[in-house]
């Protein structure tokens, strides 16, 4: 199954802390693997239950599966990503 990537408003707020090139790079990536790749992503627990990661780099694209759609809610360094 091909899943259609959306994005939470918050999401743009992430991609502009990034460099240009970083969030280019993410953002292909994620066209062309989360689509077919989103239901083998590893699921997170505790607070984040619910929710999975996807690696591009150092980065963490934190997303969740929502019937047909993979809605993305969080981008960030992984250092950051699991940070309130």
């Amino acid at each position: 199954m091909t899943y259609r990537i959306e994005f939470k408003r918050s999401v743009a707020r992430d991609l502009r802390r990034l460099d240009r090139s970083h969030a280019d790079r993410i953002l292909t990536k994620l066209a062309d693997d989360l689509p077919s790749l989103a239901p083998s992503c590893p699921e997170l627990t505790g607070k984040f239950a619910g929710l999975r990661k996807f690696r591009v780099g150092e980065y963490r694209v934190i997303f969740a599966i929502l019937g047909d759609v993979a809605l993305v809610t969080r981008i960030a360094h992984r250092r950051d990503v699991y940070r309130d």
